[in-house]
């Protein structure tokens, strides 16, 4: 019941909170833009880093991530992970990446707010000779 910044919940309600299925947006993106879609990666049981074991000779920049919502600040603040630590283990807000050619990610944007799920372009691929994640945040750049 202990409470955590101005939040309307207490940490107990946020750690409970359900997780908001992707079922109906993924079903509206894929009869839309099956064809566009490059990969496809939900970065639960994994995190930041998941996306790693789909890759090779790609480097993934994700520059553009959402804020850290306030149950990963606490999570960190209580046990001291470091943050490079909290983006290979927790989702840290971040939960689905849709791999698309840059011209199409508008439309998919759309069809994810129509439902109210806030989206954007999180980042870019680029040629690599081998598989790597940067991760650029709040809290720093962390290299995988």
């Amino acid at each position: 019941t202990d409470r955590y910044e101005d939040l309307p919940l207490d940490i107990g309600q946020l750690v409970l909170s359900p997780t908001r299925t992707y079922a109906p947006v993924m079903r509206a993106v894929l009869a839309e833009h099956r064809g566009h879609l490059r990969g496809l990666v939900h970065c639960s049981g994994g995190a930041q880093t998941k996306v790693l074991h789909f890759i090779d000779q790609v480097h993934v920049v994700k520059n553009n991530l959402f804020p850290c919502p306030p149950l990963f600040r606490l999570i960190q603040a209580e046990s001291g992970t470091p943050w490079s630590e909290m983006y290979r283990v927790f989702n840290m807000g971040h939960r689905l990446e849709l791999y698309v050619e840059e011209k199409h990610a508008p439309a998919i944007m759309d069809i994810a707010e129509s439902f109210g799920v806030a989206a954007r372009v999180i980042g870019h691929t680029e040629a690599h000779a081998d598989k790597r994640v940067t991760v650029r945040s709040e809290f720093g750049e962390f290299v995988y």
